[in-house]
């Protein structure tokens, strides 16, 4: 048995895909399939070693921010290139958030987030936090200089 995230598109499935495998590293398309007029219904590919399924099912359902991906990113330059590539089209959200061209929400989190908290103590992790939440896209040395108030 495997889990995969089934992402539901009206009519953007190969873009999507496309575009997001783009972006990460270690991610590729594995299958289109097509119709029988040739036209892509659905697309699976996996980023970073997670596998999706991109469906072409049309207008009946909308993405919401109650679901988003999340992308753990070890530097600030992929903070910053994920954040261009997904914001483009789309539109920025607090803390990390965003909403691409295609309606899906992402989070865009540099894993330095997790490890200041790990180390900070209760004041500091208050301000990282504090931090985190003023910010639309998450900047690493505002997130240390918070810390060190």
């Amino acid at each position: 048995m495997q889990a995969s995230t089934f992402l539901w598109f009206d009519g953007h499935a190969e873009e999507a895909a496309d575009h997001y495998t783009s972006l990460v590293a270690g991610s590729a398309v594995l299958d289109r399939q097509r119709d029988a007029d040739g036209r892509v219904t659905t697309v699976t590919f996996e980023l970073a070693g997670q596998r999706y399924i991109a469906y072409n099912g049309g207008p009946q359902f909308t993405f919401t921010g109650a679901i988003s991906l999340y992308l753990g990113c070890d530097t600030q330059q992929e903070v910053d290139t994920a954040w261009a590539a997904l914001t483009e089209g789309g539109k920025e959200g607090p803390g990390g958030s965003l909403t691409d061209r295609f309606g899906v929400t992402w989070q865009v989190v540099p894993k330095a987030l997790a490890e200041l908290l790990a180390k900070a103590d209760p004041p500091a992790a208050e301000r990282i936090l504090q931090a985190v939440h003023a910010m639309t896209k998450i900047d690493i040395q505002g997130l240390i200089e918070a810390r060190d108030r």
